[in-house]
């Protein structure tokens, strides 16, 4: 996604609204939450928000680098003669397919002895993934590691041209000349956080964290490297870590569209929502642009005002030039048209963002749950095994898994199994990459795998963090275990702001058919329903089941 840098304050800031004027090109990628994802990226993208906390996944060894001078490479930067590691070359040479035959890997060990062998295989899986993708930048064309330097005066603008892996090379071999460059060090983190979240590539943070700890050491407390750090942060899950640093660079630079952008997503994933929309009006008045106005238009929507939303982020729209800036803001209007049941409109928005960028994750996903919202599931079950041969996250591993279950055909319950063991490689992969998954955890387990872990890992998300997303979560493990009369406030704690979301009603419903609240069951099933009728392929049917119990 095209990004300018420029986190010098303009010598003369005019204020507006988002989307009453184009405002200058962004500069910061967006780790809010990500158009087409599940609550919290999500993500995050998931939404775009926070998490520390408790892991029982050990934590995975970094995998083996290759020996590089003292101060002349970053641990992420590939020298020559690397070795194999665990079956994949560190020069680069796997490729994101054997990634994810790694997680394949670990996904079938895990469908026969779920926690034992995954907990144990979250080493050897954060490994294979390090090694796999070191340098894929350097070869995915067929390149070698050992590239040309770069200018010496490198900025994050470098990211701009569209193929972020040859970005990454050209720093990686920029840094190699100049190790000194703590510009180049900040931008190299960034682009490893960027690179994590559109490859689905948790390993990525590490040497995201290791980089922009370098550009500190050389710096300390410079604007990018900060920005970077609280990127970081809220790509692990890390909130309040995130929040921190967006504050400690707006002390440098109260005009930086990153940490601007950054101090906006934490707030959101705290629930600290009434902190976010003040966040997202300052923001707005220092920096608008893209980042800043897709920001804007999702706090209006967890209020439940839609209307602003669409507004907003349609003129975000027509004020977008780029492929990747046109993608992102076509794929949240299209999510935006999800959650409202307008299958029609959302599928008209992901096609003009796959117009723009036909390998967008987001749009590609955005599509296929919208086809079976809209009744084409094979159209819809082909298009998500797209998406999960590539990147198997647990959005998309969740949804295929579910779509093959509401088929039914021979075989097909076997297939969900093995999407649903995937999503427990994929948490396993994410924990040692340092990301609290608790939240993922609990949304997967309750209805597809361990349901006593399902409520350990929302408690625990809870105990961290008070939004919608983690009350929603809360009140199902609950339910699922049998304990609706605790589940219900929660449950109501997710509908309260209005945040229309036919899921979340769907919840409250059963919870309260199973509380003996009839009426509210059947005003909350109803609505969700009315709202959305395909928001899932088997969460809707069992609406309209208990809808029927309820009369």
């Amino acid at each position: 996604m095209s990004r300018r840098t420029n986190d010098s304050a303009p010598d003369d800031v005019e204020a507006a609204r988002p989307g009453t004027a184009p405002g200058p090109e962004p500069e910061a990628a967006p780790t809010g939450p990500q158009p087409g994802t599940r609550a919290a990226p999500e993500a995050p993208a998931p939404e775009g928000g926070p998490r520390p906390g408790t892991d029982d996944a050990p934590k995975a060894q970094a995998a083996p680098e290759s020996p590089a001078p003292e101060g002349d490479a970053d641990p992420g930067v590939p020298g020559a003669g690397a070795k194999t590691v665990g079956g994949v070359g560190s020069d680069g040479s796997a490729s994101v397919d054997q990634r994810v035959a790694a997680v394949r890997r670990v996904g079938d060990a895990g469908r026969r002895w779920r926690t034992a062998r995954l907990a144990g295989s979250a080493v050897l899986l954060a490994i294979a993934f390090t090694a796999g993708s070191i340098a894929v930048g350097a070869v995915r064309d067929g390149g070698s590691a050992a590239v040309a330097s770069a200018p010496a005066a490198l900025s994050p603008e470098l990211l701009t041209g569209g193929d972020l892996d040859a970005s990454i090379t050209a720093l990686q071999g920029h840094l190699r000349s100049q190790p000194r460059d703590f510009g180049g060090w900040a931008t190299l983190g960034l682009a490893y956080v960027e690179q994590a979240r559109t490859k689905g590539d948790p390993s990525r943070y590490p040497q995201a964290e290791r980089a922009l700890k370098r550009s500190l050491g050389l710096e300390p407390d410079n604007v990018q490297a900060l920005t970077g750090r609280a990127a970081l942060a809220a790509a692990r899950h890390e909130f309040a870590d995130a929040l921190t640093y967006a504050d400690q660079a707006l002390e440098q630079n109260p005009y930086s569209e990153r940490a601007l952008s950054s101090r906006i997503d934490a707030l959101v994933e705290l629930g600290r929502y009434d902190d976010a929309s003040k966040a997202a009006d300052l923001a707005d008045t220092r920096r608008p642009g893209i980042p800043v106005f897709t920001r804007y238009a999702y706090v209006h929507e967890l209020r439940g005002d839609v209307s602003t939303a669409r507004r907003v982020l349609e003129q975000a729209l027509a004020s977008a030039t780029t492929p990747g800036d046109v993608a992102y803001v076509a794929t949240a209007l299209g999510q935006l048209a999800w959650n409202q049941g307008e299958y029609v409109s959302a599928l008209n928005h992901y096609a003009r963002a796959l117009a723009a960028d036909d390998t967008y994750l987001p749009a590609l996903e955005g599509r296929a749950r919208t086809q079976a919202a809209n009744g084409d599931r094979a159209t819809a079950i082909k298009g998500m095994e797209a998406v999960v041969a590539r990147y198997p996250l647990p959005g998309p591993l969740v949804e295929l898994g579910e779509l093959y279950e509401a088929r039914g055909a021979d075989g097909d319950r076997a297939k969900a199994g093995d999407q649903y063991a995937l999503v427990d490689a994929w948490t396993a992969l994410a924990r040692a990459g340092g990301v609290n998954a608790d939240l993922d955890t609990a949304l997967a387990a309750a209805d597809h795998g361990d349901q006593a872990e399902a409520l350990r890992a929302a408690r625990a998300e809870w105990a961290r963090r008070h939004t919608v997303h983690t009350a929603d979560a809360l009140a199902w493990a609950l339910h699922v275990n049998g304990r609706d009369e605790e589940a219900l406030p929660y449950a109501r704690r997710a509908t309260a702001t209005g945040y229309r979301n036919a899921a979340f009603l769907y919840h409250r419903g059963v919870i309260e058919h199973a509380t003996g609240n009839e009426k509210d069951a059947r005003t909350h099933l109803k609505a969700a329903l009315d709202l959305n009728p395909g928001f899932s392929p088997l969460g809707a049917r069992e609406a309209r089941k208990t809808l029927e119990a309820t009369k």
